[in-house]
């Protein structure tokens, strides 16, 4: 017997001398190095936890998500990005070889690919070498992967205009005009509305027309001589082909158009 041990048997012939390592030890052999579950090691999970759930409300109110405008699937000329993690996937799209009739390629064959490899990997490599160049198949197969994911993200990021898309999701309050007004009737039918929207919330084409505190002389020079912006012409000239009169209905109509 032991003092504060309690009492143990010594040589006992039922158990074989290459078995008794597989006796776990008692819970009193670790003393300091073990607690109960309940409630020592929980609270100590839920305290941690409890910390970057709060981390994450900050971050959440702090910086909230860069929304866009609402979806309109009549928009053609929008953009869409995906989130950062599958832009790999959205550059391998762009490829010849993986886009057009091909794009089964991009979008299931080499996807597919990747990930059967990666569940074949166990059954591939059954060495218990742990070595990275002891591995050459997993090794190689891992970097392969890493690096055309670098790679393609990359690539997608410095290709991307994010100028246009920032421009083109921008959040635009909508327009308080009179439909009654004879200048919407001419706006409706002129080219304007193809650039500028029915609601003058602007396209990727064309600037949002709301607001602009323009006066009805500024807004006619810009519908006959249109507008240069760093050297370029933005706006073409004689975009308006209706008479002087109609011309000075919409401008006028034009410098009224507000924001709600």
């Amino acid at each position: 017997m032991h003092r504060g041990k309690g009492m143990k048997f010594v040589g006992d012939s039922r158990i074989r001398s290459y078995e008794k390592n597989r006796i776990p030890k008692d819970y009193s052999e670790y003393p300091g190095k073990t607690e109960a579950f309940w409630p020592n090691f929980l609270l100590k999970e839920w305290i941690i936890g409890a910390i970057f759930l709060v981390g994450y409300l900050i971050l959440t109110v702090a910086h909230p998500s860069p929304l866009e405008r609402q979806a309109d699937p009549t928009d053609t000329g929008y953009i869409p990005l995906p989130d950062w993690y599958f832009l790999q996937m959205y550059q391998l799209l762009k490829y010849e070889f993986a886009s057009g009739p091909y794009n089964v390629v991009g979008a299931i064959i080499i996807p597919g690919l990747a990930i059967g490899a990666l569940l074949l990997m166990p059954f591939l490599d059954t060495s218990k070498e742990r070595r990275p160049f002891k591995r050459p198949l997993p090794t190689a197969f891992m970097l392969l992967t890493l690096f055309a994911m670098i790679y393609l993200t990359w690539e997608s990021v410095v290709n991307h205009d994010w100028e246009a898309a920032e421009a083109q999701g921008q959040i635009v309050e909508e327009a308080e005009f009179d439909t009654s007004d004879p200048g919407y009737e001419i706006y409706m039918g002129q080219s304007c509305v193809t650039c500028h929207g029915e609601n003058f919330e602007g396209t990727p084409a064309g600037v949002p027309l709301t607001g602009t505190g323009h006066t009805p002389e500024e807004v006619a020079d810009i519908a006959v001589n249109g507008v240069v912006k760093d050297g370029q012409q933005v706006m073409p000239a004689d975009a308006f082909e209706g008479s002087d009169e109609e011309l000075q209905q919409l401008a006028e109509f034009l410098s009224t158009v507000t924001q709600q």
